[in-house]
């Protein structure tokens, strides 16, 4: 039994008019008897919140920011009609800071024999999977003097998706996938290894392009077009070690090598490639192989929202090691991590040689650009000594990027906001050049 804040009420200015008016035993009686009894009358007509029937229906899955919705249907199969407030619990993390009571507490009518349903919206601040809690139910009295209360646990998750904001490149990207692809007239020789056609020449042309055979049999002057190789294999590693896990703004650096990682499998699918997914620190934390065009991307998205950075060095032989078994043929290998000169001199470096002499490598790093801010301070001596710290970190990044393309690998290191964009470019050069 609950008793309600009018109950606590009449029960202290019961024990005062006690005190005033009857100092003795028999007055006490008097009135705490007919009090009681009124609470113990109004106790006994609540509904029971044991015989409560709940299920739940609605959203599994919804992307990073947006809302989910969640109908729990509650069924009253006592013969007293329910009166009761119900506090349907989830994770804090399933509404913005300072939303949560009021987004998952409902109040509740029900008479004898009917259900009702009731939603509770969601709207999660993290990846990942959101489970719900225990439903408290109180059940009041029709005097409202008294409650039941108690407890049902309805299990139900809702994975929480990355959000995939930089999917608003890619009709920008695949418009210049399509001019690489011969689908468009500015097309130019390079532009790929397999021929696709011939055209009319346009002035402007590269001359070698021109097809003299073709040109003989018309009165027209012919060029031979060229398409980016299709069929060809993606592996995109993503390194989970301690370095994915600093923040740079309001996320950490994992979240943006997702984002760019997303992106490039859209497009790359577009094109006609395979591709694959690794995340690894000291072991495989998630792996898509073998995807079909139609079903990568949602099977990316499903792998990838459960991941977290792990607070470990990461195994770069190891890291290797399984990228090699994984793509046994020649690919486009995509490493996500960091630019960090310990790391890279200590881990990645020697290894690069076994990576480098079967397929092609491009490496993708999230710059922080406070560090930029910081290279640009100016007038105080906080200011200055700020300026000094930036421009040294930026001179580190720069030389152990250069020591990288020292050994073959192509190195994109931008900001998150630019992370995805730049990656697309850095694949689409690779095409058009024919080094896929």
């Amino acid at each position: 039994m609950a008793l309600t804040g009018r109950t606590a009420l009449i029960a202290a200015l019961g024990a005062l008019l006690t005190g005033l008016l009857l100092p003795n035993w028999t007055g006490i009686l008097a009135v705490n008897i007919p009090l009681a009894l009124a609470i113990l009358c109004d106790l006994a007509l609540a509904a029971p919140v044991r015989k409560l029937r709940f299920t739940r229906s609605g959203d599994t899955s919804v992307r990073l920011g947006e809302q989910a919705h969640v109908n729990l249907t509650a069924d009253n199969p006592s013969n007293r009609p329910l009166r009761a407030d119900l506090r349907d619990a989830w994770p804090p993390s399933s509404w913005p800071t300072g939303t949560s009571p009021a987004a998952s507490r409902h109040p509740l009518n029900i008479p004898s024999g009917e259900r009702r349903r009731l939603t509770t919206t969601l709207r999660p601040t993290r990846r990942g999977d959101r489970r719900s809690e225990r439903i408290t139910v109180r059940s009041y009295g029709p005097f409202g003097l008294a409650a039941r209360q108690g407890h049902h646990q309805v299990p139900w998750t809702v994975r929480v998706l990355p959000p995939f904001t930089s999917r608003k490149h890619l009709p920008a990207k695949l418009a210049r996938l399509r001019e690489l692809d011969g689908r468009t007239s500015v097309l130019t020789r390079g532009e790929g290894t397999e021929f696709d056609s011939l055209r009319e020449y346009i002035p402007g042309d590269d001359t070698r392009s021109i097809d003299w055979r073709a040109t003989a049999r018309q009165s027209t002057v012919a060029v031979r077009t060229w398409r980016p190789e299709r069929d060809r294999r993606i592996l995109l590693v993503l390194d989970t070690g301690r370095t994915s896990a600093g923040r740079v703004g309001d996320a950490p650096r994992l979240d943006a090598a997702m984002d760019a990682a997303l992106l490039l499998a859209a497009l790359a699918t577009r094109a006609g490639d395979r591709v694959d997914l690794l995340a690894y620190d000291r072991r495989v934390r998630a792996s898509v192989q073998g995807r079909t065009a139609g079903d990568l991307l949602p099977a990316l998205v499903n792998a990838l929202a459960t991941l977290e950075p792990e607070l470990v060095e990461t195994d770069a032989r190891g890291l290797a090691a399984t990228a090699l078994r994984t793509a046994p043929r020649r690919s486009l290998i995509v490493l996500l991590t960091g630019l960090d000169a310990a790391a890279v001199e200590e881990g990645l470096l020697p290894i690069l040689p076994r990576l480098t002499h079967r397929h092609t490598v491009l490496l993708a790093s999230v710059a922080d650009p406070r560090i930029q801010e910081m290279a640009e301070s100016r007038g105080s001596l906080e200011g200055v000594y700020e300026a000094a710290a930036g421009a040294q970190a930026q001179f580190e990044r720069r030389r152990t990027a250069d020591r990288l393309r020292r050994h073959g690998v192509t190195v994109v290191d931008t900001t998150p906001s630019e992370l995805a964009p730049a990656l697309a470019d850095a694949y689409l050069a690779l095409k058009a050049s024919g080094r896929l």
